[in-house]
């Protein structure tokens, strides 16, 4: 068995090809389930409901599922346009180049394992409320705020793994459990919340209020709805991550690609569904002491156990322990769904990856049923470690892809306009024009916190996000010294563009870790501040101004730390895309190098070592440039020499055509000895031509003449015979070359007609 796996991933085995087996179905619910996870029981009611209310909830992410219909339609476009796996990085790797290809890619990995690791590492919680505290025992460390037992760690690997070995063994197995638990998912949550609505659950959600009355804060209630929406629609697109994964497994449709726009569509309907029943659901009960769901919701901090998540409090309190235990199934069914949605996507990107060298080429390996197991396997072993980095450092990650995210489908409706503006698709070039609008203003929306601040990210997500920048660009220094064809390194913009993200976004992580120091040290001036006042501490003024003072240095310190962490990861971008921009350069000056090489190799006749028919082509092409733009006063002073080897297929025939090729190298020493001056051409088999320019124009006469006695004295040696015909260029008579040469071609005939012997056959 371990040798058998030590084969497997070090030897080259026999490939074989992905194969069909995935149906409209089974798209429809690996669509679905990557669509939506653990984090929609939870962010229906931290966020949606705290920030609009049930009615401006739902709203909101209908307005968000119709911006991610426009992004379907440029999927839509663009599988039908390319069967292949990789999703977004196959096709913008086609339209834009291999250069967005590898951004788009390098986000979208972390984008698909965030989520992934999310709902891996939800696990633990799940058996929380289903088990209480049975996992939280044995070792236990805190890292980043966060309690890390090693049991729970050791429960989310053993998810990983199981996710991981299904997906490995058999692809219709996954396909069939996808299918089933989708369909049974959304049969639990439509079964509760009609059921509980039946049972006064309606009257709670009517009784209002169906916006919220404001965040909770002095001076925020009696917000305006639209705003309220508004919000809603900007932050919700991002629920929906992960719709489009099934565009990574393209190429094993089973049924026709135009069936594809339908199917997102129907994906995207069957989410919305779910998010609006799940937000309708949590509004539809309160615990006593509440007056309304608002007053819930703003006490969610206070509450444990099944209080702490509406969804499941609603659930008990309509429907009792049963429909605890329904939501429970949901709940499983779409953290097990997720798992091996995100496993297949991102098993596929890596092997399209691999296919095409950015990565290990041993990845792109396929299995006896079309599967990419060592690309799955690379994924458990990657994501066995993170359960034990805790939900803090994976929620930073997961707030990454909200940009990556962004990126992803940015690009990908830049690249369908790009594609449809070329081939004329009206539809399609509105629709990724409307795309690439849309995800540049969500951009922007993400980068200004201050502006919209229910938007700002944690400051550590925004150094995660410029530290993955500048990841990919070191990467990216590998693949450029690999890349022997010269397809990377070809865009120079969009590598300007990522060294302004990565400037902005360590900006922002600047800023926000200033207005956390100073936010910290004005906090604890206030309780010191305090603390004095209350203990009637003598000499209070001199005590609280020096606690100030030492505040303020510290907080000086704390910003010049942050600045200096930002120089030197923008030092570090910097030098590693000059270092990109070298190998760049310096591959560029080698192909054209190369390209001159080949270039005078195919000017240069191998046999004689004068220049080719092809220089000659060029050579006449330019002097025809030079005659027609010439001016009526200007002299254009050459002749057209045409010359024939006479003997040549004699010597062939009798003595061979090593001899053959001899006879016309000899040839060729002749006319260069006579033509010094002028470039001669081989233009056929026993054909040469020059072009007597210069000094060798000037003496045309005498040379033609001794080269007229040099055959005749050949002749009679029995040595190489050289005919000739020349013609001078009449100006405002010759239009062309061509007819110079002719000319020359029918005085060259008579002369090779006058050298042969009586009765001898002119060839």
């Amino acid at each position: 068995m371990a040798k058998s796996v030590i084969q497997l991933l070090f030897m080259e085995e026999k490939q074989v090809e992905l194969k069909d087996y995935l149906s409209p179905l089974g798209a429809w619910a690996f669509s679905v389930g990557s669509g939506i996870g653990w984090g929609s029981y939870v962010i229906t009611s931290n966020t949606y409901l705290a920030l609009a209310g049930p009615l401006g909830s739902v709203l909101g992410l209908l307005a968000g599922t119709a911006i991610m219909l426009i992004v379907s339609q440029s999927y839509r476009y663009l599988m039908g346009l390319y069967h292949s796996e990789g999703g977004a990085y196959a096709y913008t790797k086609e339209s834009l180049g291999h250069d967005f290809g590898f951004i788009t890619a390098w986000f979208l990995f972390l984008t698909y394992m965030a989520i992934f690791w999310a709902n891996a590492t939800s696990i633990p919680l799940f058996f929380r409320y289903l088990l209480g505290d049975f996992f939280m025992a044995g070792p236990r460390y805190t890292i980043f705020g966060y309690t890390v037992y090693i049991f729970e760690a050791l429960l989310s690997i053993s998810a990983i793994l199981l996710a991981g070995l299904l997906c490995s063994k058999s692809k219709k197995a996954a396909e069939i459990l996808m299918i089933l638990l989708i369909l049974s998912l959304m049969a639990e949550i439509a079964f509760c919340f009609f059921s509980a609505m039946k049972k006064g659950g309606s009257q709670e959600l009517l009784s209002g209020p169906f916006f919220s009355p404001g965040d909770g804060s002095e001076g925020q209630e009696g917000k305006n709805p639209i705003l309220q929406i508004l919000k809603i629609a900007l932050i919700s697109p991002w629920a929906f991550i992960g719709f489009e994964n099934i565009s990574n497994s393209a190429r094993e449709f089973s049924f026709s690609h135009k069936k594809t726009g339908r199917i997102l569509g129907l994906s995207l309907a069957a989410t919305f569904v779910l998010y609006a029943l799940i937000i309708f659901l949590s509004a539809s009960a309160r615990p006593n002491g509440c007056a309304n769901w608002f007053e819930y919701v703003k006490s969610l901090k206070q509450m444990n156990g099944i209080k702490s998540i509406p969804i499941f409090f609603a659930a008990q309190s309509r429907l009792g322990d049963v429909g605890v235990k329904i939501l429970f199934m949901a709940l499983f069914a779409l953290i097990v769904t997720s798992l091996i949605g995100n496993i297949t996507a991102v098993s596929r990107l890596l092997f399209a990856l691999s296919k095409d060298s950015v990565i290990d080429k041993r990845l792109s390996f396929l299995s006896k049923k079309s599967i990419p197991q060592r690309a799955v396997w690379a994924i458990m072993a990657i994501s066995a470690v993170i359960p034990f980095f805790g939900r803090t450092a994976i929620g930073w990650i997961v707030d990454v892809t909200t940009i990556g995210a962004t990126i992803i489908y940015g690009f990908l409706s830049f690249a369908a306009w790009n594609l449809a503006r070329k081939e004329r698709k009206t539809k399609e070039t509105v629709t990724g024009f409307l795309g690439t609008a849309i995800m540049v203003a969500f951009f922007a929306f993400l980068i200004l916190p201050n502006i919209f601040s229910e938007a700002a990210l944690a400051k550590e997500s925004y150094f995660l996000f410029t530290a993955w920048s500048i990841l990919g660009i070191i990467f990216f220094h590998r693949i450029l010294k690999k890349d022997k064809e010269g397809l990377f390194g070809r865009s120079v913009v969009v590598w300007i563009v990522l060294l302004a993200l990565i400037l902005s976004m360590a900006f922002i992580w600047m800023v926000k870790a200033n207005k956390n120091a100073v936010d910290g040290a004005l906090l604890n001036i206030n309780l010191y501040i305090q603390r004095l006042q209350e203990s009637g501490v003598p000499e209070y003024y001199a005590r609280a101004s020096s606690y100030i003072s030492e505040s303020l240095k510290k907080i000086q310190a704390a910003n010049f730390q942050s600045a200096l962490v930002v120089v030197a990861l923008f030092v570090l971008a910097i030098g590693t895309l000059a270092s990109n921009f070298v190998i760049m350069r310096d591959r560029d000056s080698e192909r054209r190098e190369e390209i001159g090489r080949i270039r005078a190799m195919a000017e240069r006749d191998s046999l004689t070592g004068v220049k080719s028919k092809r220089a000659y082509i060029e050579y006449e092409d330019q002097l025809n440039k030079r005659i027609e733009s010439a001016a009526a006063d200007e002299a254009l002073n050459f002749s057209v020499v045409v010359c024939d080897v006479n003997g040549l297929k004699t010597v062939n025939d009798t003595q061979g055509h090593k001899a053959g090729d001899d006879w016309i190298r000899g040839a060729s020493s002749v006319i260069c000895a006579h033509f010094k001056r002028s470039p001669v051409f081989r233009i056929g088999g026993d054909e040469f031509t020059a072009v007597l320019i210069g000094e060798d124009y000037e003496n045309r006469k005498t040379i033609m003449e001794e080269l007229s006695k040099t055959s005749k004295r050949n002749k009679a040696l029995g040595r190489v015979v050289v005919a000739a015909g020349i013609s001078d260029f009449v100006q405002g008579q010759d239009k062309k070359v061509a007819a110079v040469f002719d000319r020359a071609d029918a005085i060259m005939y008579k002369n090779k007609k006058a050298l042969k012997n009586p009765g001898e056959e002119i060839r």
